[in-house]
């Protein structure tokens, strides 16, 4: 083998390891997930609540009035399970 083909297949499995390494921290920190998504989530509710306020509110307080709701539904569905199925925690 030639050494380009020799460094690009150990940097292929350098690269296969390190995304292996990423995918196992993810699936044991679900935190920094659920995060990412309702930022990514959020990216469509703010915009529809800077459109709803007639352009009363700025961009960014658009963005926290929508986090804020993000949050609120989030704990709501948190709370009702805990209420109504305790034996999980």
């Amino acid at each position: 083998m030639k050494p380009i083909q020799i460094r690009r297949t150990i940097l292929a499995s350098q690269v296969l390891e390190e995304i292996t390494e990423i995918w196992c921290q993810w699936r044991r920190q679900k935190l920094p997930l659920y995060l990412f998504l309702a930022m990514c989530f959020n990216l469509v509710v703010a915009p529809m609540v800077y459109a709803a306020t007639g352009e009363q509110l700025s961009r960014s307080q658009s963005w926290g009035l929508g986090l804020l709701g993000l949050v609120t539904l989030g704990l709501s569905i948190y709370l009702f399970f805990v209420m109504f199925v305790p034996e999980k925690f």
